[in-house]
């Protein structure tokens, strides 16, 4: 069954972004590519993450966000359009959004396997990418920020590949795993219920546990990746 369809793939290297008086290194600025670009268990060829403590790694292989957020973003940040990958993704996807894929999800993409992992946490590097200091909040509240693939099988992908589903394992929806970690923290049995999951990133799983064993008291961006 197809579920949706790469828009367009992206890859960057690390360059300095600029944040409050000072320089961060990321990789969040990244450049399209044409044709078909190796997927291995860690990430695309070409990419690079800045800081592997919280980025790149088995469980954030590829970065995905999709296509349909774009407009309402742009209207945010008063511009009359985003390109895709505008958020630092590797892939910009049409026909999954954070509501219709579940963690654990597995996928064919190209020539590789897939496997939707976690969300995408969103942090303050997104803010300094378009000098908007509440977008990564508003993109947790929205429930709109993006997720990840691990990769089960390496192979290569481009842009026009189709996401076949292949294996649904979860009813967690990649949306309900944020709005129990951002929005609704005081729920725990939903809490425990997300962090139950076994295909659910070990960090994200780790971090709703000390939730529930905090009585869901809140944590700042526990799980922020940038």
């Amino acid at each position: 069954m197809s579920a949706g369809r790469v828009l367009s793939v992206q890859v960057g290297r690390p360059s300095d972004l600029r944040w409050r008086g000072r320089k961060v290194p990321s990789s969040i600025v990244k450049a399209g590519v044409d044709g078909r670009v190796a997927l291995g268990v860690d990430n695309l060829d070409g990419d690079q993450q800045a800081d592997l403590t919280v980025h790149g790694g088995p469980d954030k292989a590829v970065c995905c966000y999709p296509a349909e957020h774009l407009p309402l973003w742009a209207s945010f940040l008063e511009r009359a359009e985003l390109p895709h990958g505008a958020f630092g993704e590797n892939l910009t996807l049409a026909g999954m959004t954070e509501d219709m894929v579940y963690i654990g999800d597995t996928y064919t993409l190209g020539t590789a396997t897939v496997q939707v992992s976690q969300p995408r946490g969103p942090c303050f590097k997104l803010a300094a990418r378009w000098n908007a200091r509440t977008l990564p909040a508003e993109m947790a509240r929205g429930l709109k920020s993006g997720f990840y693939f691990r990769v089960v099988e390496p192979g290569d992908v481009g842009a026009g590949d189709a996401l076949e589903l292949v294996r649904r394992v979860s009813d967690v929806t990649v949306a309900e795993v944020m709005r129990v970690t951002y929005r609704d923290r005081h729920d725990p049995p939903a809490l425990a219920a997300v962090a139950a999951v076994p295909e659910l990133a070990e960090q994200w799983r780790a971090a709703l546990a000390t939730l529930v064993a905090r009585n869901a008291l809140p944590l700042r961006d526990p799980v922020g990746d940038d």
